[in-house]
């Protein structure tokens, strides 16, 4: 039976009030994921608009402004590596016929060691407004490679200026750690809103030091990977491990199946896992196995919003995941799923990969 649709849930983030699911673009980085016209891709977007992807903002009178949150989850150095997905969700805003109405999120990320000063973090930001086609950044997302090197703090001195400046709204974290977001918060009190990090049902480590640490400081987590890479799904029930190498698989996907197979607790765990999810949705009106694992994680009383990704114009889940909002999942779903967790490695992950984005350095 399908469910009917609900109010969606909203949290508060910086001076915005947004929706708890967004939409991820960081698969317009590749045709690796799969391919379609960018005429068809801002009509994905729109798709998505008019099934309630919606968020609220500031307005000037008593009735809120509509505002969509898609993620544009640009991986910058110095130059593009996430491909167009800024310049695609900027010509979709100028379409609008009110662009301000539509929120965006984007990131900066510093791979390689750079001169940090005033100019070098302006440019970076005025690139952003360029290629998004606004006069602010609604939420700047900043990743710094290398711990050892503590220039991240003057890059974000320069970005709390920019912020009273009126140039970014708002400043989250993107693979920050528990001991460096701890630093960041106390450093500059109220700076930080977010922290975009791995969290599912496979990657828990989310939930300890750091969930402490963004709890203390008002810090909301964004969660990616919540689906891991779509084999959170019902479709993989039953279904034989899949090689890595058979191109079958695009690289979201290699690299959670990476994890389920090597250190999580391998395909016949996962297996059972989906089985569980799948009877839980089944006792919840039809839910789907994305439905569950997307609500588990929604529960942390930490998380903001989980980013779904979606290939706008090729596969698009929009209905389906806000079922979501409908689901609550009683203590019975949640000792099933536990009991299924604690035959895993997952609570150990932080000690056999290390903290959230160590992965990554």
């Amino acid at each position: 039976m399908a469910m009917a649709p609900a109010a969606h849930e909203t949290f508060k983030l910086g001076e915005f009030t947004v929706p708890r699911l967004w939409v991820g673009l960081w698969q317009l980085s590749s045709n690796a994921w799969g391919t379609t016209s960018v005429a068809k891709i801002r009509q994905a977007m729109g798709r998505h608009v008019d099934a309630g992807y919606t968020a609220f903002g500031p307005s000037g009178n008593s009735c809120p402004v509509a505002k969509l949150l898609i993620l544009v989850d640009l991986l910058c150095r110095h130059a593009d590596h996430y491909g167009s997905a800024e310049l695609i969700f900027g010509q979709f805003r100028s379409t609008l016929e009110v662009p301000e109405s539509v929120l965006g999120a984007t990131k900066w990320c510093v791979f390689k060691p750079m001169t940090v000063s005033r100019e070098t973090v302006e440019e970076a930001v005025r690139q952003r407004l360029e290629r998004m086609r606004t006069a602010r950044v609604d939420l700047l997302q900043f990743h710094w490679q290398d711990y050892a090197n503590h220039d991240y703090i003057g890059a974000l001195e320069v970005m709390s200026q920019l912020r009273d400046e009126g140039l970014i709204a708002n400043v989250g974290l993107c693979n920050f750690d528990a001991l460096r977001t701890d630093e960041i918060c106390a450093r500059f009190p109220g700076l930080v809103v977010s922290n975009q990090v791995p969290f599912s049902l496979i990657d828990t480590r989310a939930a300890w030091a750091l969930a402490d640490v963004c709890t203390k400081h008002g810090v909301k987590l964004l969660t990616y990977g919540t689906l891991c890479g779509g084999f959170l799904a019902d479709k993989w029930i039953g279904h034989p491990e899949p090689d890595p190498y058979a191109g079958s698989l695009n690289p979201s996907q290699r690299k959670y199946l990476d994890m389920i197979v090597k250190a999580w607790g391998g395909w016949a765990l996962f297996q059972d896992l989906l089985v569980v999810l799948h009877e839980i949705g089944e006792r919840n009106n039809g839910a789907s196995v994305s439905n569950v694992a997307t609500r588990w994680v929604l529960d942390h009383a930490v998380v903001g919003a989980v980013l779904i990704g979606a290939r706008l114009g090729c596969t698009e889940y929009a209905a389906d995941n806000l079922n979501v909002y409908n689901l609550a999942l009683t203590a019975e779903d949640r000792a099933q799923i536990e009991a299924v967790l604690a035959r895993s490695a997952g609570r150990r992950l932080i000690d056999t990969i290390g903290d959230c984005g160590a992965e990554y350095r």
